[in-house]
């Protein structure tokens, strides 16, 4: 995409979230409502912490991009560990964040040809489904059971960053069944090399059940799931990393909307949560993408983990009542 063309799309996803935002207020009815969590627990003026999100999600932008994580998985965190907001709007901003990205990249990740639809479709039908499924139950369960479990699973995603490997064309003998059936399989040129890739995949059923339990933790837990699902493509079903990563991108785009809608729905996304959380992550990816050069990525990922390693810890302890 040209540059012209990614600040059109910049600007189209941010109207959007903003119209997703606007809507959910009167979904609530009552606007007042929907900040008093914030507002019982703080002496600061209105405009006071949507300042501190758009420096803080600056900042967070600028890490996600260095450090290869996608910014839900940062921000719900983050943002519900240290921030005087219920849990639910905190949940909800963050796959509208983690939508925005996708949203951003994905038209021109197919353009390009390296997200498959052939292998994102029925993938993203179970994902979807399952988000939203994730979404109703997370709204559902009380706040400390829900800030528990996202503790653990934030800290389930720390040992999956330091132990899983990546596989750049993985070893694939034969396609099963299923994924001939579906006809899922491909070619894209590998610029670096200057060599058109043939790939397929394996374990489909393994692979697609996998997405079922992918599906429900991203609707629940507002995290995004790209953290999730490119181990499983790349490692599990065997696609090349970078088709598994551009993919996954795209995917993001269909399983975190459908979750989205049910916390629009419920009227859990809070405007001046959204709107400063949204173009403060959009324009720290972008200064990220400009330094990213000329940083040393283990050192940032490394960074990212302990980020992490710290929020996980404090949510998880914070859903028992040992930090409040």
């Amino acid at each position: 995409m040209s540059g012209k063309n990614s600040k059109i799309m910049s600007l189209a996803v941010i109207l959007v979230v903003m119209m997703l935002a606007a809507g959910s207020v009167f979904a609530s009815g009552d606007p007042a409502a929907a900040t008093a969590p914030a507002a019982a627990n703080s002496t600061m003026p209105w405009w006071g912490w949507p300042a501190i999100l758009f420096v803080v999600t600056f900042v967070m932008g600028i890490v996600a991009v260095l450090g290869g994580v996608g910014g839900g998985v940062l921000f719900v965190p983050i943002i519900g560990g240290f921030f005087p907001f219920h849990l639910d709007f905190v949940r909800g901003a963050g796959l509208l964040v983690a939508l925005a990205g996708a949203l951003a990249a994905g038209p021109g990740l197919l353009k390009k040809g390296m997200a498959d639809l052939r292998l994102a479709l029925p993938v993203a039908l179970i994902a979807s489904s399952c988000a939203i499924v994730g979404a109703m139950i997370g709204l559902a369960l009380p706040t400390n059971v829900v800030q528990t479990a996202l503790g653990g699973t934030i800290l389930g995603i720390v040992a999956i960053m330091l132990m899983a490997k990546k596989s750049e064309y993985p070893d694939v003998p034969q396609a099963d069944n299923l994924s001939t059936a579906l006809r899922i399989s491909g070619i894209y040129h590998e610029v670096s090399t200057g060599q058109d890739v043939n790939w397929k995949i394996h374990r489909t059923p393994q692979g697609l059940a996998t997405f079922i339990i992918i599906g429900v933790m991203a609707g629940m837990f507002g995290l995004g799931a790209g953290w999730a699902n490119v181990p499983v493509l790349n490692l599990m079903m065997g696609a090349p990393l970078k088709v598994s990563v551009a993919t996954s991108k795209f995917l993001l785009s269909i399983t975190d909307t459908s979750a989205a809608w049910i916390y629009v729905n419920n009227g859990a996304v809070l405007p001046m949560l959204v709107v400063p959380s949204l173009i403060g992550i959009m324009l720290g990816s972008l200064v990220g993408v400009k330094i990213l050069a000329t940083t040393k990525p283990a050192a940032i990922r490394y960074m990212v983990i302990g980020l992490l390693l710290f929020a996980g810890t404090r949510a998880l302890l914070k859903g028992l009542g040992i930090w409040n």
